[in-house]
């Protein structure tokens, strides 16, 4: 499809744009998918490690983890299906987030599309440190969790629910690690300054802490500041980027106003 420069597009051209955009997307998560079909042993064995673990002392001689189960005749094979698109999903972070950069980008001039597409370039590996961070939280947050639990009582848990639990904190902290890029993007369109993305920073500050507090499933503050220490740094980081942007866009227009040549009046 062809894109013009700056220019606007109609509706239909947005909508088949976006249609072309998730397609490719959901593309590449199936292709990554396949990865994880294939290496489906190795990942289940990963993504139990931070809870089985904790009670190594407890596990059966075969080094089965006795503390999850999986329920069900279709259960094993919903389980598999479920990891590989996990896996497809993380592993594609590079594909849909750059479908979702292009998907944007067509309404930047030339230069700021190249910025843009750099940018794209930098989500991935946020996201995979936003990830990755979550996953090394996982034993801390699961032991706090099963802390909880009666002394006199055991805790069986069934895989497909401690799945979900992983999904959503790593998914969730992935995500949060990009989000700061998307008010870098609004500034290249014009629709926000940098100094109004870094003027309520102490709102933001408070919103980062806030969303640790939220999502993060430990109630201690240790843990909490580490994951908002991070959230903050990429924060003033693109605020930062946008205020020089700023500053490049009004030098731009200043030389241009200075290189426009004046009209001399006509002798009458």
């Amino acid at each position: 499809m062809s894109k013009k420069r700056g220019g606007k597009m109609p509706l239909l051209d947005h909508i088949k744009e976006f249609r072309s955009r998730l397609l490719k997307a959901i593309l590449g998560i199936f292709l990554f998918a396949i990865i994880g079909w294939f290496f489906y042993q190795e990942i289940v064995r990963l993504l139990t490690m931070p809870f089985c673990d904790l009670g190594a002392a407890n596990q059966p001689s075969e080094g089965q983890c006795g503390d999850l189960y999986v329920n069900g005749i279709l259960g094993p094979f919903n389980l598999q299906v479920k990891i590989s698109l996990l896996t497809g999903v993380i592993l594609s972070a590079p594909v849909w987030i750059y479908q979702l950069w292009s998907f944007v980008t067509p309404a930047l001039h030339k230069k700021e599309r190249k910025i843009a597409l750099f940018f794209a370039s930098i989500a991935t590996p946020l996201f995979g440190t936003g990830a990755l961070l979550a996953y090394l939280l996982l034993p801390h947050a699961v032991d706090v969790l099963l802390g909880f639990t009666p002394d006199n009582l055991g805790n069986l848990v069934r895989f497909d629910e401690y799945l979900d639990f992983v999904l959503r904190l790593i998914l969730i902290f992935g995500l949060a690690f990009v989000l700061p890029l998307f008010l870098v993007a609004l500034n290249l369109l014009g629709v926000i300054s940098g100094k109004s993305i870094l003027k309520p920073w102490r709102i933001a500050v408070f919103m980062c802490f806030l969303f640790t507090a939220t999502f993060t499933p430990t109630p201690d503050p240790i843990t909490m500041t580490l994951l908002a220490i991070p959230l903050c740094l990429i924060y003033f980081a693109s605020g930062l980027f946008a205020v020089l942007m700023d500053k490049r866009k009004s030098k731009g227009q200043k030389t241009d106003i200075g290189a426009t040549p004046i009209d001399k009046p006509e002798n009458i």
